[in-house]
């Protein structure tokens, strides 16, 4: 997800959202000093995955980490699997799955891999500063592997069986758009009824309250491919015909295109030409990240760009070929995962009652006498694995489960402590009040 975008969001949000706000219902306490009681074990989880380096493209490390959560989930009781990625490579996705006594298949989904490189953790060390803890891929996404743990140890304790699978989904490959996990989720999710993503929130130093995300766009990938004619540089420069000077020139017409065309987004981010310094280049390319919010946009944007590249070309004698690959679909939540936003709001407005006030300690800081507020956050132009797990059409799908925080790819990520407690309450009391009221009736 995109900070600057989501800021945007929840500017819409706090004018549309923050008002509806379900009645105040009693806080299960039982429930409550259990997710007080798991905190630091959450703290602790966190510290060893964040201690895990994680990039997408770290084999190593993403073994590492897939071979920790297998573990922690056999311990449990889950039934693992290592589910081979589609496109071959290591490690796959790990599988947990609950069998219990109920009706609904539930799925709660988390990713492993982070945007990091090998090495980040000499200069982005984990760390807490007051309601923080810092370190990198903490909230994006080791966070909601935190919470998911965290919520089953909950589970297990109390033995709350009410459901007929409880899948447990981790993949090693979000980061670089799930190409060898996104047929799996999508898979997985058109055999559930529920699915539950985890995501991070957006952290309450910036949003204000903490929120779950309706909505998020498709990504996809531009690439741009310029044929010219190679030539000695020195020799016969003229006889060339110089294609990385005419990718440049088609850059610089294509890099604001995606304004003329509505729910989409366009960012020019690699290119490559040539192969010897004293050779005019006879082939360049370029791709580009896209991003989408209607299902019509991709078409609209191709022409444009195409358009465009085709408007008085800078060099003679070439040719220019643009393509674009779906890499993720669009999540959209729909009415059932409306329903179930609106459930979690309502749970959410159980925490931070008058009468919780001689509970709270200095770990949750922010809690006072009023309810907690949960933002129902319309988009975001950050893609998700939500809009795999829901491209059937068949479960509802709720996003951005995990804790709140804020730094998502870049220095400083952080998570805050005081989201920990309401997020294991929220994930709880979701899955109990589904278990014996999902679906809702028309």
């Amino acid at each position: 997800m995109t900070m600057a975008s989501m800021r945007t969001a929840l500017l819409l949000t706090a004018m549309t959202s923050t008002s509806a706000i379900a009645q105040q219902r009693d806080v299960d306490r039982h429930l409550l000093q259990a997710a007080r009681a798991e905190q630091p074990a959450v703290i602790a989880s966190l510290e060893d995955m964040v201690r895990i380096e994680s990039g997408s493209d770290d084999v190593e490390g993403v073994t590492k980490i897939a071979a920790y959560a297998s573990e922690r989930l056999r311990a449990l009781g889950a039934s693992v699997q290592r589910v081979p990625a589609t496109n071959g490579q290591a490690p796959g996705l790990v599988q947990g799955t609950f069998r219990g006594s109920g009706k609904l298949r539930i799925v709660l989904q988390a990713h492993l891999d982070t945007v990091y490189r090998r090495g980040i953790l000499s200069t982005e060390p984990w760390r807490r500063e007051g309601n923080k803890l810092f370190g990198p891929g903490i909230a994006d996404d080791k966070g909601g592997v935190a919470v998911i743990l965290g919520s089953l140890k909950i589970l297990k304790d109390v033995d709350w069986k009410n459901y007929k699978t409880l899948t447990v989904l981790l993949n090693p490959d979000e980061e670089i758009g799930s190409p060898g996990s996104g047929t799996i989720i999508a898979r997985v999710g058109s055999e559930s009824d529920v699915v539950l993503s985890y995501e991070p929130s957006p952290a309450k130093a910036v949003a204000g309250h903490e929120g779950v995300l309706l909505s998020a766009a498709g990504t996809a990938r531009m690439t741009l491919v310029v044929n010219g004619r190679a030539a000695h540089a020195g020799a016969a420069q003229d006889e060339g015909r110089n294609a990385l000077i005419e990718l440049a020139s088609e850059l610089v017409k294509t890099h604001d295109v995606a304004r003329t065309v509505p729910n989409t987004q366009l960012n020019w981010t690699e290119a490559n030409s040539g192969t010897a310094r004293n050779q005019i280049p006879g082939r360049a390319q370029a791709s580009a990240d896209v991003r989408f919010n209607a299902p019509d946009a991709t078409d609209k944007l191709l022409a444009a760009v195409e358009a465009r590249v085709n408007e008085q070309r800078l060099g003679p004698d070439t040719q220019s070929e643009v393509s674009l690959e779906i890499m993720r679909p669009m999540f959209v939540a729909g009415e059932k995962g409306l329903a179930l936003a609106k459930m979690a709001q309502s749970i959410y407005a159980e925490l931070g009652q008058g009468d919780l006030q001689q509970e709270t300690t200095r770990e949750m800081p922010n809690e006072n006498a009023t309810a907690r507020n949960l933002l129902l956050i319309p988009n975001t132009t950050g893609g998700t694995d939500a809009g795999f797990a829901g491209s059937s059409g068949k479960p509802a799908v709720l996003e951005s489960m995990g804790l709140a925080g804020w730094g998502y790819h870049a220095k400083n990520e952080y998570v805050e402590v005081d989201s920990i407690v309401p997020r294991l309450y929220l994930t709880r009391r979701l899955l109990q009040q589904l278990g014996t009221t999902w679906p809702p009736k028309p």
